[in-house]
């Protein structure tokens, strides 16, 4: 792109919070560029939904969709409001110059008014081969219980969850109302978690924790059965058989290519004013998971994109 074109708002990121606000942004005649990243084998445009073979809770859809499907709705929307796609990375942002400069791995050099963040966050996962392929093809392993917890497939089925810290209790108790055992498997002797979320798991009787336990592989084929287990005190191995198996040892924020423009929160989230969308940069707005590492679900991502691009048509009007 010629370096000559200045455009009114670049959204980065693709998934429920960039497509809402290119919605929005383009439906207030902003002509919007969406900067939609490049497929690897952590993240493809779309975001973390597709990784999601049902999404079950997403309002207006009451028998539950795909979650590429629900993407390429979100996309489909967007483009027919004339939103303009990028397939490429954004590897590097100036904001200390006006417009904002971004640069990308490969189509150059854009140059904005405004700027919209919307590039999610990725979950931690363990890095067994097994897992990872379970949990593409929706093969019963999963990072986020309040999203698939509730799924006929896990109801009154043996279920596990990884982790030790605040998110592992809450996923351990949520999945406690539909599992009919829930195993937390912890690779130390204590919690990192605070003492009120270890407790609730502590006192759940459909949870049992297994301390001093590290999931060392992922049996199934089309679904998971089980995992293997070693003792990280005496290095014995155990089979541990499962219907269900959710990963809770973090997430991390897709934000380094920021490079220190904007503020973060020490654990690398976009730090925001609060109830808002604005960043510590005028003209610059994040929105979804970059932004909030507490919710993490489809639908908050969106509400905060359509947040992010009514803020950004009125800081624009402020400028004429």
């Amino acid at each position: 792109m010629s370096d000559e074109r200045i455009e009114n708002v670049i959204i980065i990121g693709s998934g429920p919070a960039g497509w809402t606000a290119a919605i929005y942004a383009a439906r207030a005649r902003l002509d919007p560029l969406v900067i939609e990243g490049g497929p690897s084998k952590e993240m493809i445009p779309g975001g973390q939904l597709m990784f999601t073979t049902e999404v079950a809770n997403f309002p207006g859809l009451p028998e539950g969709v795909d979650g590429q499907a629900l993407m390429a709705r979100m996309k489909e929307q967007a483009v027919r409001f004339d939103t303009r796609v990028v397939t490429d990375d954004v590897v590097e942002v100036d904001t200390s110059v006006r417009p904002f400069r971004l640069v990308t791995r490969y189509s150059g050099e854009f140059r904005a008014r405004s700027v919209i963040v919307a590039t999610g966050a990725r979950a931690n996962w363990l890095g067994l081969h097994n897992e990872e392929r379970l949990a593409r093809t929706g093969g019963g392993v999963s990072a986020c219980a309040v999203c698939d917890g509730a799924l006929p497939a896990f109801r009154n089925a043996r279920l596990a969850v990884v982790g030790g810290g605040d998110s592992a209790m809450e996923e351990a108790v949520y999945l406690s109302k539909y599992a009919s055992e829930v195993f937390l498997i912890h690779r130390r002797d204590s919690f990192r978690a605070s003492k009120i979320m270890a407790d609730r798991v502590l006192s759940n009787p459909k949870i049992r924790v297994l301390w001093n336990r590290a999931v060392v592989d992922v049996r199934g084929d089309d679904f998971i059965t089980g995992v293997q287990l070693r003792d990280t005190v005496t290095g014995a191995t155990e089979e541990l058989e499962v219907g269900g198996l959710f990963i809770a040892i973090g997430h991390t924020p897709n934000t380094s290519f920021l490079g220190g423009q904007i503020d973060l929160h020490s654990n690398g989230y976009i730090k925001v004013s609060p109830g808002r969308t604005c960043t510590s940069v005028p003209g610059v707005f994040a929105a979804g998971d970059a932004m909030d590492d507490y919710y993490r679900q489809a639908i908050t991502a969106a509400g905060t994109g359509c947040m992010a691009a009514l803020e950004a048509e009125r800081y624009l009007d402020d400028l004429v």
